[in-house]
């Protein structure tokens, strides 16, 4: 070979060496970005799915970068009306394979009306036609079941599930034809099921398929793709997703069970979800139903991880006003002041469109208080409503009396990790497990975010009444929130009710940024933004406290590999912590209500619940729980017996209830050993 002919080879082969050096830390890098939007998505909706009341079945894929979380993904559940959405997919299929033509006509006659959903049973008589790409379009839109059985009866419920199992989702079933009971091909999961059954992951494979092009064909696709972004249900999905966000989906409700799945568009490109709920114990038919929020809150949880940059919320003008064409939450409390306030009432739908009907009754709501008939919610609008009337009108249950304290006997039985207990007094350990093993924690991460916050208060009480507008970076901030958007503002002192009773993650971000400018940046460096001065100033402090074993990474506890602590230090300070009346004063409250102020002065209400399930019971004073999948359930706990106080804390517990059994079991053990003394 000559030199030249070498030389080309040797060029070759290091460009080729290059190439396949940048694809492998290209491919590196995209791992770890999956891998890290998994563990956060895990990290923000375990809390989630744990807190609900009822069986809940979720799946997520991001369709771009692959990244996926599943809970309980290959579970049969019952599907409500999101059967119809396999249904429609077997429709086009029978299509394609010249079985069924979809611009044959059908017609609606009086013994095909049944109830429930749809517009054909209670707006049209019998006698009319429509085709059965009509009654697919119904079916999906809005959810008709006369439509519904138009479809099922010609395809058939035998090939409506064969053809799923041919598909691969053998899970996936029809069982009868809409409110007819008496059709069930398979009984028993009729009766287990309902009208149909699936699975969480079923469903988001017929999603990514129909995204893709891919099922049935690339026409039968798209055609398939528009019938679901028809879809009227605009509170499942799209309840706290931006303004305008591109949702294409199908929802089910019956009794006990809510259901939805969809694919929602982002800035970092589609993802497909999936949310199955069964036994729920609110079945309340109303649009903050507990499972119909919990759908909404994953797919916001998801939207953030999958979008950090991109704002969340932006249902208002850029200076705070609402408008025609707008929608989102804060048009919902809009519609409910609306309607408490005039009258009569305009008994608008509270659906979160900002319409004609909501714009004619900001209109006579104006002109009733003697201000500009705009139809625009500018600064005077919102000083004449004042704060707006939140979901379920402001009201609340009342909180539970307290049930009797447990009895002194018992062994310490514990499914935990680590846990550690001992007197507030003396500040001295008792007894624990592990208890200086550091391990994640959690947002029991919150109690030094709060215990810090206080103390800079405590030097400078003024402080307390410091109004804290929020940013973008604590709006985005995934996992349990304050529920305050970017632009919002209260008071410090309000604020920490946020942070402590809801777990507010994107609360611990705010405080750690009006607060930070006033430390130190983090050791050996000179520039530092607030966030990472009020981080640095937390690790002095649990210095400072013996917590010898303790390293913040970040205000909240989401996981990182180098965020952990243990049970002994997070021992040591609660109990500094309890020397402060206003911590007290946080713990112990069960319930509180905050007022937001927005951008152009409208007012918002709050409602925080405490997380901590020992509040409802007599010889518990709260203290702070944090749950996720690293981190397992962690709870510390402030006890008190006949004047005298314990402090517990749980590191690693197996579920949300087991973190609690185990404090009452070593709460038990603890007293008893004090008695015995």
């Amino acid at each position: 070979m000559s030199r030249s002919g070498q030389s080309s080879s040797w060029v070759t082969l290091v460009v080729g060496i290059a190439v396949l050096a940048s694809i492998s830390s290209q491919t590196l890098a995209r791992d770890h970005s999956v891998r890290r939007a998994e563990a956060a998505l895990s990290d923000a909706l375990e809390p989630l799915i744990e807190d609900h009341s009822g069986r809940v079945a979720v799946m997520i894929r991001h369709l771009a970068n692959g990244a996926s979380y599943g809970v309980r993904a290959d579970e049969p559940m019952p599907t409500a009306s999101l059967i119809k959405l396999p249904v429609m997919a077997v429709a086009y299929q029978c299509a394609a394979d010249q079985k069924l033509d979809l611009a044959g006509m059908v017609t609606y006659r009086a013994e095909d009306r049944v109830p429930g959903s749809g517009i054909l049973g209670p707006h049209f008589s019998p006698g009319m036609q429509l085709s059965l790409r009509d009654s697919i379009r119904l079916m999906m839109a809005y959810s008709d079941n006369v439509a519904t059985n138009f479809v099922a009866e010609q395809v058939g419920l035998a090939a409506i599930n064969d053809q799923c199992r041919a598909w691969g989702f053998p899970e996936t079933r029809m069982h009868a034809f809409v409110f007819k009971p008496d059709t069930s091909i398979d009984k028993e999961r009729s009766k287990q099921f309902g009208l149909g059954s699936t699975t969480a992951r079923d469903i988001v494979a017929i999603l990514e398929k129909i995204e893709r092009k891919e099922l049935v064909s690339a026409e039968a696709s798209e055609s398939m793709l528009n019938h679901l972004l028809a879809c009227d249900d605009k509170q499942r999905l799209n309840r706290y997703l931006p303004a305008g966000t591109k949702v294409a989906m199908k929802t089910g409700s019956v009794s006990a069970v809510r259901t939805v799945g969809g694919i929602i568009y982002g800035p970092s490109g589609p993802f497909a979800i999936c949310v199955l709920t069964a036994d729920n114990k609110d079945r309340r038919w109303s649009d903050d139903n507990a499972a119909q929020l919990l759908s909404a809150e994953i797919a916001r949880a998801a939207w953030k991880v999958f979008n950090p940059t991109a704002p969340d919320d932006t249902t208002a003008l850029t200076d705070g006003r609402l408008a025609l064409g707008m929608h989102g939450v804060l048009v919902e409390d809009l519609q409910r002041t609306l309607n408490a306030k005039l009258t009569p009432s305009p008994e608008l739908t509270v659906d979160g469109e900002f319409g004609p009907a909501t714009e004619a009754a900001l209109r006579q709501f104006q002109k009733q208080a003697g201000i500009a008939e705009t139809g625009v919610t500018d600064a005077a609008t919102f000083a004449a409503l004042g704060a707006l009337v939140p979901a379920g009108n402001g009201d609340s249950e009342p909180v539970a009396a307290k049930r009797p304290g447990d009895p002194l006997d018992g062994p310490p039985i514990v499914t935990c990790k680590s846990w550690a207990i001992g007197d507030v007094a003396t500040e001295k350990l008792h007894g624990g497990e592990e208890a200086e093993t550091p391990r994640d924690f959690a947002s029991t991460t919150k109690i030094m975010t709060a215990y810090l916050a206080l103390k800079t208060i405590e030097a400078e009480p003024a402080l307390a009444d410091l109004m804290v507008t929020f940013s973008i970076a604590a709006d985005l901030t995934p996992g349990s929130t304050a529920e305050i958007r970017a632009g919002e503002s209260l008071p410090l002192r309000e604020l920490l009710y946020g942070l402590m009773l809801p777990s507010g993650n994107d609360a611990s971000v705010a405080i750690a940024e009006i607060l930070g400018d006033r430390f130190a940046p983090p050791d050996g460096q000179t520039e530092a933004t607030p966030l990472e001065r009020f981080v640095a100033e937390m690790n002095r402090t649990a210095k400072s406290l013996g917590m010898t074993r303790t390293t913040y990474v970040n205000p909240h506890g989401l996981t990182h590999a180098d965020h952990h602590s243990t049970t002994a230090d997070q021992f040591r300070l609660t109990c500094a912590a309890l020397k402060l009346p206003l911590f007290r004063e946080l713990i112990q409250t069960a319930r509180k209500e905050g007022v937001v102020t927005g951008p152009g002065g409208y007012q918002r209400k709050i409602l925080w619940t405490n997380t901590n399930r020992l509040l409802q019971m007599d010889g518990f004073a709260g203290v702070k729980t944090g749950t996720t999948s690293a981190a397992g359930a962690c709870l510390v706990s402030l006890g008190q017996r006949d004047g005298k106080e314990a402090v517990c804390v749980v590191f690693g517990a197996t579920s949300t209830d087991a973190r609690y059994v185990d404090t009452r079991n070593l709460f038990r053990w603890y007293w008893r050993e004090q008695m015995e003394k």
